[in-house]
């Protein structure tokens, strides 16, 4: 008979499970390499629209990748627009010191803010499993109710609790029966 190993973390299918770390942290990390990459391949060498392209394609590309599962507090929110806005700046050779808002770079680029994307990704998601069959796991798992008392204390922040729906006007989630 074998016994498992006490495991801390590990990766599945590009997430990290982990008791310590967030997929979100690993995420940003990678999304950070690519653009430093980017830079140090191309440096000037490139225009703005091409390293734009290549950044939306790539860096970005891996920064959304598994979003639709993540549950953002607003620090997460902050930390994933503080690295959107570093690749901006640095693309428009904006520094913090000119003071130019981030509303104004990403008009400038022609860039959305990275959380709205992942928002409406989340959203698209959501719509996606209402119109999967009843018997399918990731319907089952957003339907779930468990049963019994929740812990004391402020409830964790829940997948569900955190979607937005302006465009209803209600700011309610829609029924997942």
């Amino acid at each position: 008979m074998y016994v498992a190993d006490n495991i801390i973390d590990f990766k599945y299918l590009g997430y990290r499970i982990s008791e310590y770390k967030s997929d979100l942290e690993d995420k940003l990390q990678t999304y950070n390499k690519i653009n430093r990459a980017i830079w140090r391949r191309f440096g000037k060498q490139m225009n703005k629209e091409t390293k734009l392209r290549i950044h939306n394609i790539t860096a970005k590309a891996a920064l959304k990748f598994g979003s639709e599962a993540w549950v953002l507090k607003k620090r997460e929110e902050q930390h994933l627009e503080a690295a959107q806005m570093k690749f901006l700046r640095h693309l428009l050779e904006i520094t913090k010191l000119d003071k130019e808002k981030n509303q104004c770079i990403r008009e400038k680029t022609g860039a959305q803010n990275i959380v709205k994307e992942i928002k409406w990704y989340q959203k698209k998601w959501l719509q996606h499993v209402q119109r999967m069959d009843t018997n399918r796991i990731p319907k089952q798992a957003l339907q779930y109710r468990p049963k019994g008392r929740r812990n004391i204390g402020q409830p964790k922040k829940r997948w569900r609790d955190q979607l937005h729906f302006e465009d209803q006007g209600t700011g309610k989630m829609p029924n997942t029966s």
